[in-house]
């Protein structure tokens, strides 16, 4: 009797499994959390406002007229320094370069913090 009750209970909870799979957005729920709660305020910079921002600890950078604060992955950029070589200026033809991996692209959203000004 007690291996036909453990053996309900197993099968129940194999079922439940199957039958409520794992969210797709492992990992984003947090993410989502910040995001509503800290929206950041978007605006528009100029080419002169963003040049001030030239340091390892204050580096901002456009690619394709959109601004970046990229200053906390300095550190942690593959390439070292190398990002720091177009600070406060235009990197869109270093960002498009071949040594970037396609997870670039997805990871520098993160980073957005509004638009060029013509």
């Amino acid at each position: 009797m007690e291996m036909i009750v453990l053996t309900a209970i197993v099968l129940l909870v194999l079922g439940a499994i199957f039958l409520f799979p794992k969210s797709n957005k492992k990992g984003k729920a947090k993410n989502t959390q910040s995001k509503s709660i800290g929206v950041k305020n978007l605006r528009a910079y100029t080419k002169e406002e963003i040049s001030k921002h030239n340091t390892r600890t204050d580096c901002w950078i456009t690619v394709k007229d959109k601004v970046y604060d990229v200053t906390p992955y300095v550190e942690e950029h593959p390439g070292g320094d190398a990002i720091l070589n177009n600070a406060g200026r235009d990197s869109t033809e270093g960002f498009y370069g071949p040594q970037h991996a396609t997870r670039v692209f997805d990871m520098v959203d993160e980073f957005y913090i509004g638009d060029l000004k013509n």
